[in-house]
Formats: structure tokens, sequence, C-alpha cells
């Protein structure tokens, strides 16, 4: 089974670039979007159903802004929109689909850079986030939590770390975070077949950022330990062009 995770950055504007005709030849089980920036009726969701895909989207109140959806070839046995707190559910951050062998959630984690109260905000989320899956822990073991966590967890995951002491996405209470989400029972899928340095999943616009490979990951497939040894593969597509983000995949043996 193959699961992307992509934060297209406005669905629209990627499928002008291409976005519809690469999801065809690409072929996922299912994919995972973040920032779609709209509601489904603000687009023709058909032609993802003429590619197969049962379609699941969270949209924020704000139109425009931040949201998520699933699109899955395997029709799940269960849907779950947001994680029942109502400021992070009006931004439309959290979606979960529970098949047969796995749970799958999808989430666009705040991002924080504007400080203050989005970064308080965003810490808040994390906290909320382990929480949710401590708990979730206790009834399903199998669970794969993929999106942009815009968090880098490590050095080796961002381009220059040593002047970006101090940024939303690199501090050290973010970093401890992650490390304290995977000691809860996951693993960082990517690593477990890349420990090279220089692969990243998000470049900025500025500053001819992405040609000079000037990036950072913050994209992850976080998948949890009881699933660990049915990873076959995972993997970033650098290659993929239709945001500032790139596609990130994980391949698993699992039941459909």
């Amino acid at each position: 089974m193959k699961i992307i995770s992509y934060n297209v950055n406005g669905i629209r504007a990627a499928i002008k670039k291409g976005f519809i005709e690469w999801l065809k030849e690409e072929n996922p089980d299912i994919i995972c979007i973040q920032e779609t920036k709209a509601h489904k009726e603000q687009l023709d969701i058909g032609v993802f159903t003429e590619l197969g895909y049962h379609q699941y989207w969270f949209s924020a109140q704000k139109k425009g802004y931040s949201s998520v959806a699933i699109f899955t070839k395997i029709e799940p046995n269960n849907i779950e929109y947001g994680i029942d707190i109502k400021k992070y559910d009006d931004e439309g951050r959290f979606l979960r689909a529970d098949f047969k062998d796995f749970t799958l959630i999808n989430s666009y984690f705040p991002s924080g850079t504007a400080g203050g109260p989005r970064q308080d905000y965003k810490m808040e989320y994390l906290a909320d986030v382990q929480k949710y899956t401590n708990e979730l822990q206790k009834t399903q073991k199998n669970i794969i939590l993929c999106g942009d966590y815009n968090i880098c967890h490590k050095e080796i995951d961002i381009n220059n770390p040593k002047n970006k002491k101090g940024v939303s996405g690199f501090l050290p209470e973010e970093r401890e975070w992650v490390t304290n989400f995977l000691e809860s029972g996951f693993v960082d899928s990517f690593r477990m077949f890349d420990d090279s340095a220089e692969k990243y999943s998000w470049w900025s616009y500025r500053a001819n950022s992405r040609p000079r490979n000037v990036g950072w990951r913050i994209d992850y497939h976080m998948v949890s330990n009881a699933l660990k040894d049915r990873i076959t593969n995972a993997y970033i597509m650098p290659e993929v062009h239709h945001s500032d983000h790139c596609p990130v995949t994980v391949e698993l043996k699992l039941e459909k």
C-alpha cells in the first residue's frame, strides 16, 4: 500500500500546475492533503472520483485557509472529522480514517511563524495531539500520523541549523516534542531508509531556495512501532513541483 502526504499550498493552484495529471500517474492508494485552502464546493471534485478515490474533506470555517483532505481508493470503516477541540477544528487541521488494519491521521500542524499567540497555539496543539494519540493507542496499535508538522526534528533536517536558533519550526521545545512523540511509540519512517543530510520537503519561495536546495524537512509519516516491520519503503519526492512543499511517501504491507 502506498500512502502519500502532500501539502499542496492551495489545491486549486496545484491543479493548475498539473496536480491531477501527476496523481493519475503516481496512483497512490491513499493521498493525504494539507492546506487545500478550499471547500469542496469550490472545485470540481468529480475528477478525483473518476480516478477511483473516495474523498473526505475537512475545511476551515474561513475560506481559503488551512484545511485537510483524504483521498483513498480503499473505503474506510469510519471517518472522524477533527480532534473535538473547537479552536483547532475551526481551522480544519485534523482528519482521521479508520481502516480494517490501521488508523490513518492526516494533520496540518500550526506554523507558529507569526509568533506570540500563534506559537502558543502551536504548542497547545502539539500537546493535545500527543494526548489524543496516547488515548488512541489504548485501543488501536496500528497508527499512521502523517502531514505537515511544521517542525524540523534534528539539525540534519534543516539547512544551516546554526542560523535557525530561535526560529519557529526549529525551537528546542518543538524538537523535544517530536522526540517525545516518537518515544511514545512511533518511528520516523523516512529515517528508517535514509539518514543522509539535505533531504527536504519544503523550500521558501524566496531567494531561489528550491533550486539551491535550501530547505526544511517538515513533512512526515510517523508510524506506530506496531507497524514498523511492515514498512517497506519511505521517500521524499523533491522532483514534484505543484507547491512550495513536495510529496512524501510511505509504503507498507497492510490489509485493505
